[in-house]
């Protein structure tokens, strides 16, 4: 059978899968070697010495008291599942008096409210902040609610917040934390901390993946980023601001009773991240572990579906990729334009993973078409040898580091896992990418962005609880 110029189907697609292979080809790797940049100045910091993980005995920091109030918010809509592990949690690991737990919730979600309140067992520390419109509104837009309860707050007792803390429903909180935190803030207007994926014996595939992720961008990427003195995005978990500075960014949004988080934003912590470092203030990724080998982080369970996976990955691509353009423009010196260009590949990258495996269900049917005598293959080039060589080079280069990573804080099974679910995260990136593209699309012709909140149903103190069970 022959179509437009006397080519077989076979010959078409062949011509077609060459040009596709090019063109992944070429594109993996510019961003192979931009990773190897990121790597290369990672191996060069721990020869140096400089970014190496300092110890800490956690003994001297849990429980330890602060040098000023320290407010947690938490912005909750349907949380009842999860909300009151949290709470309790949060007061009993950090029982110190300076602690004030913010947590918003809505009217019309009257499960979540008495969650909350059962859980804190009378506990002054706990503020239940009342949203006084229905929910859901959107994360950015409960977090000024609380903000404006902060405030308050301070003018009736006359005593300003040292610093800001930001959580989620879900978060699992670390003893030691809060107290180096509050230390920090003594030179800093904002400090992230790592976050850990809680490993889930449930959905090794599809949670596990936030732990490879997640190990290897806050075990090297932040870490880069912190040395480069760039901008630092907030993750919106295990991150402090420094009152003053927060004040400063709601100045800056315009009007004395303006609030610092970005309503209209997909990925609020990640922009307010971003605008200390342009307001000039001062942010710190702080990465330390403990005398028992454990790393001080927030720990929290991430999505187990493949549906939930994607739509949380689709904010993030549409928060981070197309509204930080929008919105947060190309501000900053060489270093500060290379990491948010970084931040930005999310939509490319996956359109190249969706044409390499394109490539390959095009090079099967090739492979057979040419095995049963129905056309012939003709030999790769120079070019297209050296470029599948470099990729196969890069390809392992990146394998080897997300093992590595996922085994430094999981163990040698994760680490081998890490490997098989590279193509299970591909998969994600690519529908994620997808839908960020088409959610984008219809911003564009005047619909609000949609918040697509995260279904949350495990808390980690909760997984281990079950585990232990069973």
């Amino acid at each position: 059978m022959t179509i437009l110029g006397g080519y077989s189907i076979l010959q078409a697609m062949a011509f077609v899968g060459y040009e596709l292979l090019l063109f992944a080809g070429a594109f993996f790797l510019i961003g192979a070697f931009d990773d190897i940049l990121v790597d290369i100045h990672y191996l060069w910091g721990r020869l140096r010495g400089r970014l190496r993980t300092a110890r800490i005995r956690r003994a001297e920091f849990t429980g330890r008291p602060l040098a000023g109030i320290a407010a947690v918010m938490i912005p909750a809509w349907r949380e009842a599942e999860v909300i009151g592990a949290t709470v309790h949690h949060t007061l009993s690991a950090w029982p110190q008096p300076e602690l004030r737990l913010y947590v918003g919730c809505y009217g019309n979600d009257p499960q979540t409210v008495q969650a909350v309140i059962g859980a804190a067992r009378g506990d002054p520390r706990l503020r239940v902040v009342i949203h006084d419109r229905a929910g859901p509104s959107s994360k950015a837009d409960c977090l000024n609610r609380i903000y404006r309860a902060l405030r308050e707050d301070e003018a009736r007792m006359g005593t300003p917040a040292r610093m800001i803390l930001l959580h989620d429903a879900e978060d699992m909180v670390d003893p030691a934390a809060l107290a180096l935190l509050d230390r920090a803030m003594d030179d800093c207007d904002f400090v992230q901390m790592p976050v850990l994926p809680e490993p889930q014996a449930g959905s090794i595939w599809i949670a596990g993946h936030y732990c490879d992720e997640f190990a290897e961008a806050h075990g090297k990427a932040m870490v880069v980023r912190g040395a480069l003195e760039a901008g630092l995005p907030a993750a919106g978990v295990g991150c402090a601001f420094a009152r003053g500075a927060l004040e400063r960014v709601a100045g800056r949004n315009g009007g004395a009773n303006s609030t610092p988080f970005a309503s209209q934003s997909l990925t609020e912590d990640y922009e307010l991240g971003l605008k200390i470092a342009e307001i000039g203030g001062r942010s710190r990724f702080l990465r330390l572990r403990g005398d028992d080998g454990r790393l001080v982080a927030t720990r929290a369970c991430f999505p187990a579906h493949f549906a939930e996976a994607v739509r949380q990955k689709t904010r993030w691509i549409h928060g981070i990729a197309f509204q930080g353009w929008d919105r947060m423009g190309w501000e900053g010196g060489l270093s500060e334009r290379w990491m948010r260009l970084r931040d930005r590949r999310g939509p490319l990258t996956a359109l190249v993973l969706a044409v390499a495996y394109l490539c390959i269900i095009l090079s099967g049917v090739l492979w057979l078409g040419n095995a049963m005598g129905l056309l012939v293959l003709p030999q790769p080039g120079p070019v297209v040898q050296l470029l599948l060589g470099l990729n196969l080079i890069a390809f392992f280069w990146r394998v080897c580091w997300r093992c590595v990573f996922s085994w430094r804080e999981y163990g040698a099974l994760e680490g081998v896992l890490a490997v098989l679910r590279i193509p299970v995260s591909n998969a994600i990136a690519i529908f994620a990418g997808r839908r960020a593209v088409f959610a984008y699309w219809r911003t564009l012709k005047g619909e609000p962005p949609t918040w697509e909140k995260t279904v949350h149903r495990l808390h980690p103190s909760m997984l281990r609880r079950k585990e232990a069970a069973s």
